[in-house]
């Protein structure tokens, strides 16, 4: 029987990371070592540092990342894209070209028997005002059609340029864990399997650390890390589900 990985936050194509291509070149030699027994992948949100789709353009790159995509779902891996709140303008290209299904809220999905809650984590419990009003502007219809009306080469430039200031004061990647009574996913996820007293596991991105959780006798949570700095991921097999690092050779178990 095949497995079941998740993956998070790569953010190709970041102008935070000295050499972009490194990353990506990493993250496809992981894919080539699991296309073997992948039965699904599941990216849960931020593999792009930024992703608009015009009418006749996408962003430009990831070719190395979008060739290995195809070839693993041609090969019959099931293969699910979460947007997260750095790649949230997705449409059509991933399902058309790609084969990919393209996931724009959490996702409650059955795997091997046990029930999953999958999301990217963005908002998930942020009930701030500046995020809902960000998050209402960046998701709305027209927002996105005067966007496209932009000249890609200028609207992709200052996409990138947002992207980078605002990472030097991003609070999901600058903070380290803050506990269970105030790290604002883990008080989601409690609250959540209150009402759905049926989940086994929660997985999320979007926070950039690596946790792994019990949340009660039943009911474990994940957050994945990144590929900036963990070059994390999850894989499942129906009985077990670990967090791991890929190591070029090796694969370094985590928890």
């Amino acid at each position: 029987m095949g497995k079941i990985y998740f993956a998070s936050d790569l953010h190709l194509g970041s102008t935070a990371i000295e050499d972009p291509k490194i990353t990506e070149k990493r993250f496809v030699r992981w894919l080539d070592s699991i296309k073997s027994d992948a039965e699904a992948l599941y990216l849960l949100g931020d593999i792009f540092d930024f992703w608009f789709e015009y009418k006749k353009v996408v962003p430009r790159g990831f070719t190395r990342f979008l060739g290995k995509i195809a070839e693993m779902h041609d090969n019959g891996t099931e293969i699910h894209f979460f947007i997260g709140n750095h790649d949230m303008w997705m449409f059509d290209y991933f399902p058309d070209e790609l084969g990919v299904m393209v996931h724009h809220e959490p996702y409650l999905t059955e795997i091997k028997g046990k029930k999953f809650y999958l999301a990217h984590g963005d908002g998930l419990g942020d009930r701030s005002r500046s995020f809902r009003f960000l998050s209402a502007i960046f998701h709305n219809r027209i927002c996105q059609s005067l966007f496209a009306r932009i000249p890609s080469r200028i609207g992709v430039g200052f996409a990138h340029c947002w992207s980078k200031h605002n990472r030097t004061k991003d609070l999901a990647l600058s903070l380290p864990y803050m506990g269970e009574d105030k790290e604002y996913l883990v008080l989601y996820a409690k609250d959540y399997i209150r009402e759905h007293p049926e989940i086994d596991f929660l997985i999320f991105g979007h926070r950039h650390i690596l946790l792994d959780l019990m949340l009660n006798r039943k009911a474990r949570m994940l957050i994945l890390g990144d590929w900036m700095q963990f070059f994390s991921y999850a894989v499942f097999d129906g009985h077990t589900l670990l967090l791991e690092q890929y190591e070029e050779n090796q694969v370094q178990q985590k928890f």
